[in-house]
């Protein structure tokens, strides 16, 4: 069942929360192991990478809720890699906790500065690390989706996996309802094409960017009961919002 009022419509089907996904950007691979080895064993869901170009491709592919970065790398550094995360507005927000060897404070005020939002020098114990984790996804509130969205008569509920409008059911593909969550999670900012085919396909998705105008058109038309579509603006020369307000 949903987690709803009771006097509310339950899912067809039972629904649990996903465990908090993990990303370990280490070039060590034993280090690599013992890190993914001590986050399953606290029940968290962990994918890894060994280098800055793969990670970035996972995070944009997988969208993890927190990453584990190590500072020195071959190639792209784990410092590099978080400014360049934190200039996008789609990963700008992502949680990320520094893992390094370096000791002085010099480094640490560098790694706070370019955007970390913790950070654990090398040699640490486990339970240190998952102590750390566990306080940074508490004060950041990163939790997976499961409170529903309603912009005026528009539903949108991520654990049953509806959507409805005026309470009449909204029939979307997989891809349409990727591009309303989009939307809905990210109102009332322009969002070029480039970044809205990393978010909803993937960032190893080689698509042309009009794949994005055909199921923007298909979104529009699946919402359009009682002017739902006006919500999707284009704004020219630089992609679309979701807002309730006019547009240009």
């Amino acid at each position: 069942m949903c987690p709803r009022d009771q006097s509310e419509p339950h899912c067809h089907e039972e629904s649990t929360v996903p465990k908090q996904l993990i990303l370990v950007v280490e070039d060590e691979p034993a280090i690599r192991e013992m890190l993914a080895i001590a986050l399953e064993a606290a029940d968290y869901r962990v994918i890894t990478a060994s280098d800055a170009q793969s990670a970035h491709g996972r995070i944009i592919d997988d969208k993890p809720d927190l990453v584990l970065l190590d500072w020195m790398m071959p190639g792209t550094t784990g410092l590099e890699l978080l400014r360049r995360l934190r200039r996008n507005d789609i990963t700008a927000k992502l949680p990320i906790v520094m893992l390094t060897a370096k000791t002085d404070e010099d480094a640490t005020i560098t790694g706070l500065d370019a955007g970390a939002d913790d950070y654990i020098q090398k040699p640490f114990s486990p339970r240190e690390l998952i102590a750390r984790i566990k306080a940074v996804l508490r004060r950041l509130g990163r939790e997976e989706l499961v409170d529903p969205i309603k912009v005026d008569e528009l539903d949108f509920d991520p654990v049953c996996h509806r959507v409805t409008i005026a309470g009449e059911a909204v029939t979307l593909g997989p891809t349409e309802y990727r591009l309303l969550q989009f939307f809905l999670t990210h109102q009332e900012r322009v969002y070029s094409r480039d970044q809205i085919l990393d978010y909803v396909w993937g960032g190893n998705a080689y698509l042309d960017e009009r794949t994005v105008d055909v199921h923007i058109r298909r979104l529009r038309k699946a919402i359009s009961n009682q002017g739902y579509e006006r919500y999707i603006q284009t704004v020219r020369g630089a992609g679309y919002r979701f807002s309730k307000l006019t547009g240009e």
